[in-house]
């Protein structure tokens, strides 16, 4: 198995929508990780779906870009809040 490399630069191609207001254009990122957290949790989750991270060569979609971002690799703490099969709000018992 290939390890990925979190660090290494990547372009993110955000879906193409028929109302252009607001759209978000191509943005360039310093790691990958840091484009993974930008698409999946600050960008319209229904732009997730069309959209394209460009790593050097390789290209991946909205479903292996979320693939890559729950994989125990990555590097930077997530926000627990959206991701699939967690809660909303983590909650601690007391005793």
């Amino acid at each position: 198995m290939t390890v990925f490399d979190y660090n290494a630069g990547a372009g993110l191609y955000p879906c193409k929508t028929i109302n252009r207001r607001g759209s978000l254009v191509y943005k360039r990122f310093d790691s990958v990780a840091e484009a993974l957290r930008f698409a999946i949790k600050d960008m319209p989750a229904s732009l997730l779906r069309g959209s394209v991270l460009e790593v050097e060569e390789a290209r991946f979609d909205g479903l292996q870009m979320r693939k890559l971002y729950e994989d125990d690799a990555y590097p930077l703490t997530r926000r627990l809040e959206g991701i699939t099969g967690l809660p909303a709000k983590v909650e601690i018992a007391r005793s």
